[in-house]
């Protein structure tokens, strides 16, 4: 049975929730894997703890009927380390809003978790690209996983499909579509839409933020193309190191133009090795519409790896979303049961 400390819930957490929620007697029954969350840690929603455990749906009707948990029997604030470090703990899922410029929260939620030996599943990015060594290697000191599917692609298994299906193979070039905002309003242009008419739908739909600087200026996918050139490539990069250029000068002009050339136009992430050296960059390129990164549309997103033994292999599906994001979280934490449960200890992968 593991213990589980939610330290954050927002969307992501909340997805999470509601598959523990449906799924518990399947899980238990498929993959032997039992749960309690003991913890519910969030900054000003409320926080809950109950060593027996607290029912995931009583948490998302909670969050549902009052929007926190200050209606909730033994509702309180607690600090987020003691809850960690609890010996009620043995699992962090670390979901909380973090800053992609220094990391925090979550950088300190999960350094002190892998220092106080807890297994650590996150979907948060900054953590991973101020301190992905530090944070590696304290795994590995601790004898405890971590483990972030989420961070590129949400639920669409990228990670897992280069750490375990392409095992073997060296990843020799990356292009990826990883940011769903800017594929939706680049699909709206094309469609005939002005770029403020197609933020605006985006908006209107929830897929794009009030402030969506992060998306169209090209951040969050720079975080992504560091990210995966440290896991992929071995590289040691920092989001400075990232050439970026997001989609605000992109014309609907330019968008027929590249459609007449037999190309579209899509915000790429990339990550390549030039001689001895390992780059990444993001900005929108003229793809040809013979390549599968030109046939992504909406706010799907998809990832092409060139690989010595296969070619190239490419992964598509959502890149967001409450569900999405919650499922893998869900996959993290059935890693960590099938290799800790059964009392082994995974051999050191590069990530």
């Amino acid at each position: 049975m593991w213990n589980i400390c939610l330290v954050g819930f927002g969307n992501v957490a909340q997805g999470l929730a509601r598959i523990l929620a449906d799924k518990r007697e399947r899980l238990a029954a498929k993959y032997g894997f039992g749960f309690r969350i003991t913890s519910v840690v969030t900054a000003r929603r409320g926080c809950l703890a109950n060593d027996q455990g607290l029912d995931p749906a009583m948490l998302l009707e909670a969050m549902e009927r009052d929007g926190g948990f200050w209606g909730c029997e033994g509702a309180r604030m607690i600090d987020p380390l003691e809850a960690i470090k609890s010996p009620h703990t043995d699992i962090l899922v670390e979901t909380t809003p973090t800053s992609l410029v220094r990391g925090e929260p979550g950088l300190t939620h999960i350094r002190t978790a892998l220092k106080a030996k807890k297994h650590v599943v996150t979907s948060n990015k900054g953590p991973l690209v101020r301190a992905m060594s530090e944070l590696t290697a304290l795994a590995e000191g601790s004898g405890v996983a971590f483990r972030y599917e989420g961070v590129i692609m949400s639920g669409t298994p990228a990670l897992n499909l280069v750490r375990e299906t392409l095992a073997g193979c060296d990843i020799q070039h990356v292009q990826g579509i990883v940011n769903g905002t800017t594929n939706f309003i680049l699909t709206e242009m094309e469609k005939g839409k002005t770029y403020e008419e197609a933020l605006a739908e985006a908006q209107r739909i929830g897929i794009a933020e009030a402030d969506p600087t992060a998306d169209v200026e090209g951040w969050d996918a720079a975080v992504k193309a560091c990210i995966m050139a440290v896991l992929f490539m071995d590289a040691t990069l920092e989001l400075e190191d990232v050439e970026r250029t997001g989609i605000t000068e992109v014309s609907p002009e330019m968008i027929q133009t590249a459609l007449s050339r037999g190309k579209r136009i899509k915000l790429v992430a990339e990550v390549y090795r030039e001689k001895d050296r390992v780059k990444a960059l993001v900005a929108p390129v003229a793809v040809p519409l013979t390549r599968p990164l030109a046939g992504i549309m909406g706010a799907m997103n998809a990832i092409t790896y060139t690989t010595d033994h296969l070619g190239d292999i490419t992964i598509v599906g959502p890149g967001a979303g409450r569900i999405e994001t919650g499922q893998a979280l869900l996959s993290d934490l059935l890693a960590i049961h099938r290799a800790y449960g059964r009392g082994e200890h995974p051999s050191r992968s590069p990530f």
